[in-house]
């Protein structure tokens, strides 16, 4: 179905999220504006030191339904990886893309499946969170379940044999981000808030008491210059009028 072909409140779901979506580092989207909206080609990419897919750059597709956001979107990887949960096709097994609903054959509660709430973004950063931490009581490959369990060094190989294979799909000019973090900003070499901080510390004029005190003694001191000057003048006059008897 083309892009114009797509229901009215499908499409402003999924135009918005897309939008959102490009702004991120850790997703790349292989389509550009005029692509099919209701099937995305991307790749998501794990920088995490302490992941065994470090490093890897994870082409997927995740296709939506006429009634998206009402129904979950399917997703599946377009390069083979061994994991507890993920099919030898590349389809996944997570609850957050079950049907809405309590399930009570699988014990699912309907918190742990998909809503209308929840969305593109929800879903792919969850696929990231099962790609370090599988959940292997129930797994969708029976066979990477037993060997991330018993064999972990075996299986953590194949994760870095996988993530080699993958960077064979970087395309040409693109550069892996090396963190997610945004970089934190440089050091200005003149540092202006720490001297006007230093300004306002430093009290050059004593202490808010003591210039009370000491405008309280040079009001004194005044009042006192002046009852001296009234009294000089008050004993000029006597003389004078002595002098004039």
């Amino acid at each position: 179905m083309s892009r114009s072909a797509a229901p009215t409140g499908a499409k402003q779901r999924l135009m918005s999220e897309m939008k959102a979506l490009r702004k991120e580092k850790w997703i790349n989207f292989e389509d550009d504006d005029s692509a099919n909206l209701l099937k995305w080609r991307f790749a998501l990419m794990v920088i995490n030191s302490d992941s065994a897919f470090n490093g890897g750059y994870f082409r997927a597709e995740m296709v939506f339904s006429d009634d998206y956001p009402y129904q979950p979107p399917q997703f599946r990887f377009l390069i083979p990886i061994v994991h507890p949960n993920i099919y030898p096709d590349g389809h996944l097994c997570i609850s957050i893309l079950h049907k809405p609903g309590e399930d009570l054959m699988s014990g699912e509660q309907a918190s742990e499946r998909w809503s209308p709430l929840q969305g593109a973004e929800s879903v792919l950063r969850s696929v990231l969170l099962l790609l370090d931490d599988p959940e292997i009581s129930s797994p969708a490959n029976v066979d990477a379940g037993v060997m991330y369990r018993d064999r972990r060094t075996e299986y953590e190989e194949k994760a870095r044999a996988t993530v080699q294979r993958s960077k064979k799909e970087i395309p040409v000019g693109f550069e892996m981000p090396k963190s997610f973090e945004p970089a934190p900003p440089p050091k200005a070499e003149n540092d202006d808030d720490f001297w006007a901080a230093s300004d306002e510390e430093l009290d050059l004029g004593g202490s808010d008491t003591g210039s009370d005190d000491d405008d309280q003694d040079m009001g004194d001191f005044e009042d006192g210059d002046e009852e001296e000057e009234e009294q000089d003048g008050s004993d000029e006059e006597d003389e004078e009028e002595e002098d004039d008897d």
